[in-house]
């Protein structure tokens, strides 16, 4: 794999949530991942992750990233496919390849964006239980150089493909954590398909310039105990598990379990909020509970996409600082 790189300014990435897909690409030097997230019911909406150092952005065969010495900025799109299990290896065996070679031995958060996520694939296979297949082959392939999962993200999109983005940095940084409410998802028994998910419910990433200080990534969210969905066909109830899921995922108590000291958060403190919900008619209910929730000046885009268990009605992720 080559790399063609050029320098930009302070911008690592963009993801645009738009009415259709489109190619990665460098828009003046800056890596943009594009998936179709938008709809009649929800606008387009942009991501974007910025930092204070100097940025070098780069293609990579299909694939564009940007980098600026402590972090990388990451992103591919693998369009459809009758089974995504080979060309899914393929694709995160590359990325996971780059990363390594330039340095970034820490991945902190990754979000998989996958078209028609809960229908069957060529084969009658679920969909994302065949792309969990060619992840986990890959991160196996990959073991010894990344022997522990980061946050992440599998969620619908409104078109067929796979649309990959993540984050990673520089050694040292990243812990990584798990739910005491929750088994966690790569320890899944095989009821949930033939390879468990491959990420953990969150990732802490330390600052090292000031001690104590970080930002906590948060995983996509549901209403998971243990390893099964609960308050089946109850959006509400869902959405409010949800929440507390997150409480305890982010608290101080949690974040000690892990190592991580002095630090702790609630739910109040998520910020780059997105809300995923399955049924275009459970938007408002969804809406209402967490504008109660979180405070007015959050950031929240919700989005009307399939979540990656047909029971499950609603999902909630976003970032701690």
């Amino acid at each position: 794999m080559t790399a063609e790189e050029q320098r930009t300014g302070n911008v690592l990435g963009r993801i645009s949530f738009a009415d259709a897909p489109a190619a990665p690409g460098l828009d003046d030097g800056i890596p943009r991942l594009t998936t179709h997230m938008a709809n009649e019911l929800v606008p387009s909406v942009q991501e974007i992750w910025r930092t204070d150092r100097p940025v070098r952005a780069g293609a990579a065969g299909d694939a564009v990233f940007a980098e600026d010495g402590e972090h990388l900025f990451y992103a591919a799109r693998l369009g459809p496919r009758p089974v995504y299990r080979d060309a899914v290896r393929e694709l995160y065996e590359n990325a996971l390849r780059l990363t390594w070679e330039r340095g970034y031995t820490d991945l902190a958060r990754m979000w998989n964006l996958i078209g028609g996520i809960t229908s069957p694939n060529a084969d009658g296979l679920e969909i994302y239980r065949d792309f969990c297949i060619g992840r986990a082959e890959a991160f196996a392939a990959f073991a010894e150089q990344f022997p522990q999962l980061p946050a992440a993200t599998g969620i619908g999109t409104l078109s067929p493909g796979v649309d990959l983005c993540f984050l990673a940095a520089k050694p040292g940084r990243a812990v990584h954590l798990e739910n005491p409410r929750q088994t966690p998802a790569y320890k899944y028994p095989s009821a949930y398909g033939p390879k468990s998910p491959s990420f953990a419910r969150a990732t802490f990433l330390r600052d090292l310039e000031t001690p104590g200080a970080g930002r906590l990534l948060v995983s996509g969210t549901a209403s998971i105990l243990g390893d099964d969905t609960v308050h089946l066909d109850n959006v509400a109830r869902q959405t409010e598990e949800t929440l507390r899921n997150i409480e305890a995922l982010v608290g101080s108590d949690n974040l000690r379990r892990h190592g991580v000291d002095g630090v702790g958060y609630d739910v109040k403190d998520l910020d780059q909020v997105k809300v995923y919900v399955r049924d275009a008619e459970d938007l408002p209910v969804v809406k209402g509970i967490c504008e109660s929730a979180f405070p007015r000046e959050t950031d929240i885009a919700y989005f009307n996409v399939a979540v990656c268990r047909p029971d499950l009605l609603v999902e909630i992720e976003g970032v701690c600082s």
